[in-house]
C-alpha cells in the first residue's frame, strides 16, 4: 500500500516559486498530484514548472497576485478549466516584515495585510466555492509560530499570522459538514532563500554570525528545511489525515516546548 498518494488529485499552491511553496509543489507532484502553481513572479513560476516536468510530473502555471480578487477568481477558474476540479488548496504565499508597533508604518501594515490576510481570504473564498460544487476538498494554510506566541519585532507579521489561524479554524467549523477540511502549519524559522537575502541586506559582513543566532533560537539548534515542512503539508492534505480539521500544527524545533 502506498501511503500519502495524491494520484488523481488536483492541488493549487500559491507562492510556489520559492522556499516552502516550491518544496510542497515538487513533493505533491512526486506523489502523483496534478499541480497548479499560482505565482506572481513569472520567472520563479517557470523554474518550478520545469523542475516538476523534468521528473515526469504534471504542472501548470497561473500568474496570480493573491491580493487581487479578480486575479484570484480568474486563476482558480483557469485551474478548474484545465484540470476539471480542485481537490487541494495550499495558501502559502506570504511576505515578512521586521518591526514593532512604533516603527511599523501604515504602508508596511497595509502591505502585509493585503498579501498575508486578504490573500488567504480571497483564495479560500474561491477555493471553497469550487469545492462546494464538487462535494469537498482540503485547504491548508501556511501560518507561523508567530500566530501562536509573541515574537520580538514581528508586530505586523504576527498580526497577519494570528488572522490566518482564526480563518483556518472558522473555515473548518463552517464547512466540516460539507466535506471540506482546513488546517494550518506553524513553522519556526525555515532556511529559505528569503533568509539568506535578508541577512545579506541587513547584516553585511555578519551573515554567518546572525545565521548562527537565528538557528540557535530553535532549541534543536537549527532552522527547518523547506522539505521538512513539505512532508507535514503532504500528510495534512492526504486521505490519511481525513479525520483532521481545524488544527494548527507547529513544526518548530522545540520552541513551544519551553
Amino acid at each position: 500500500m502506498s501511503l500519502f498518494n495524491l494520484k488523481g488529485k488536483v492541488a493549487a499552491i500559491t507562492g510556489a516559486g520559492s522556499g516552502i511553496g516550491y518544496a510542497i509543489a515538487k513533493l505533491y507532484a512526486q506523489q502523483g498530484a496534478q499541480v497548479a502553481v499560482l505565482e506572481i513572479n513569472d520567472g520563479a513560476m517557470k523554474d518550478i514548472l520545469a523542475d516538476i516536468r523534468k521528473d515526469g510530473g504534471v504542472a501548470e502555471g497561473f500568474v496570480c497576485d493573491v491580493g487581487d480578487r479578480e486575479q484570484v477568481q480568474k486563476a482558480i477558474g483557469s485551474v478548474v478549466a484545465k484540470f476539471g476540479k480542485l481537490d487541494i488548496l495550499v495558501n502559502n504565499a506570504g511576505i515578512a516584515h521586521v518591526g514593532n508597533v512604533q516603527n511599523t508604518t501604515e504602508a508596511d501594515f497595509d502591505r502585509l495585510y493585503r498579501v498575508n490576510v486578504k490573500g488567504v481570504f480571497l483564495c479560500t473564498q474561491a477555493g471553497v466555492e469550487q469545492m462546494l460544487k464538487q462535494g469537498g476538498g482540503v485547504i491548508l494554510n501556511m501560518d507561523s509560530i508567530a500566530g501562536l506566541i509573541g515574537l520580538e519585532d514581528r508586530f505586523a507579521y504576527s498580526m497577519t499570522k494570528g488572522a490566518v489561524l482564526a480563518m483556518t479554524r472558522c473555515t473548518a467549523v463552517d464547512y466540516v459538514k460539507k466535506n471540506i477540511r482546513c488546517n494550518c502549519i506553524c513553522p519556526a524559522r525555515v532556511h529559505t532563500p528569503f533568509v539568506d537575502g535578508f541577512l545579506k541586506k541587513n547584516y553585511p559582513g555578519k551573515e554567518a554570525e546572525k545565521f548562527k543566532e537565528l538557528s540557535e533560537y530553535q532549541p534543536i539548534g537549527r532552522m527547518a528545511e523547506p522539505k521538512e515542512v513539505a512532508h507535514l503539508a503532504l500528510y495534512l492534505v492526504s486521505d490519511e489525515a481525513s479525520f483532521i480539521t481545524g488544527q494548527a500544527y507547529p513544526i518548530d524545533g522545540g520552541v513551544l516546548m519551553e
